[in-house]
């Protein structure tokens, strides 16, 4: 062997010793994984294309409560805002929280950066990491519920209390945070480009922020946004519209002693059935003003599944589905296969269980 070709050797050795050592760095080594994945699907999805979400198949409802709703119109199209039961004060024109330190997140770690936002206000000093090792020990899991947060909260942070709500509106946002309560809310986000995982990728994600402001003049929230950067702009206009396919999701941490001050806030909402019942009727009048709103189908679909009416479940989930639905919808939200699940459910849905990966 010549020099020449020894000393290559020996520096590919090096190189490689070098490499090798700098992977067990858990931060390089999550980093290094996370493109790896990134680009494997990426090219898989250049292989086998992802197509739109699959459609159902028609069915023949069983009984005569087990049918979708008319398609009629209505006159107008019913928003989603409180019907306030009395006079209540006027709220502050703005308000603007003390913001945590910024936290980015890791990938696919929204949620668990979001909560160590919000607990941060709360005088907890771990970080995410410390939340994703119990409740996503997995850095390819895609998704983490609002039952998962809550449950971290309930385990790990006992001197606070925490709930999560669905139907959600502009003006609640409002009286939480000028009651000095930070919002986390549920809703959706546009991806980086580069963070495409196939030349089709809609780019549609969901997301988890933090509201720590408001200011009407503006009509817009301060939100901590862990993917896009700290005190992000967002009108209301556009939150409502992201925050809408997820149901209006809503979680407030709050101390023990403040609980009396939260429940007349939320009013009826603090009951979770009742706050079930709401966003039912919110979401079945949303398809009957609009039976081309996919995401009313969907959380037409959602709420029916809380109360376990499945039959109606699958046929508001097949509704949603023979409109436009994004690629990732059922990464997050899992309703359409409990429906599947369910023996009694009369659903199509058996063709969501072989979805792209996205």
């Amino acid at each position: 062997m010549s020099q020449k070709a020894r000393n290559i050797l020996i520096g590919l050795v090096i190189f490689g010793s070098l490499a090798f050592l700098l992977y067990q760095i858990p931060r390089v080594q999550n980093a290094v994984n996370w493109r790896l994945e990134k680009y494997s699907i990426y090219i898989k999805n250049i292989v086998n294309p992802i197509g739109p979400v699959p459609t159902a198949l028609p069915v023949t409802p069983r009984s005569a409560t087990s049918t979708l709703l008319p398609a009629t119109q209505s006159a107008a199209t019913p928003t989603n805002t409180a019907i306030p039961t009395e006079t209540p004060p006027p709220l502050p024109a703005q308000v603007s929280l003390d913001a945590p330190a910024w936290e980015q997140q890791t990938p696919n770690n929204c949620g668990p950066a979001t909560l160590s936002m919000a607990l941060h206000m709360y005088g907890w000093d771990s970080n995410q990491k410390d939340i994703a090792a119990q409740i996503k020990p997995v850095v390819a899991d895609r998704n983490v519920n609002p039952e998962e947060l809550a449950y971290y909260v309930r385990n790990n942070a006992g001197w606070l209390n925490i709930q999560y709500r669905v139907a959600g509106n502009i003006l609640l946002l409002k009286k939480l945070i000028a009651a000095r309560y930070p919002v986390m809310i549920e809703g959706t986000t546009s991806l980086d480009p580069n963070d495409a995982l196939g030349p089709n990728d809609d780019l549609w994600a969901a997301h988890y922020l933090l509201l720590t402001g408001y200011d009407d003049a503006t009509q817009s929230f301060t939100a901590q946004d862990s993917y896009h950067g700290a005190n992000q702009m967002i009108t209301y206009q556009q939150l409502e519209t992201d925050w809408k396919p997820f149901n209006y999701l809503y979680m407030v941490l709050y101390l023990p002693q403040e609980e009396e001050e939260i429940k007349s806030i939320l009013g009826p909402d603090f009951d979770e059935i009742q706050n079930r019942q709401n966003a039912l009727t919110l979401a079945e009048n949303t398809a009957k003003a609009d039976p081309n709103d996919a995401f009313a189908w969907f959380n037409f679909g959602s709420n029916l599944v809380y109360f376990e009416r499945y039959d109606e479940a699958a046929q508001a989930y097949d509704k949603s589905r023979t409109l436009t639905l994004p690629l990732r919808m059922f990464r997050y939200q899992f309703g359409p296969f409990i429906t599947t699940s369910n023996p009694t459910a009369m659903t199509t849905c058996l063709c969501l269980q072989t979805m792209p990966e996205v």
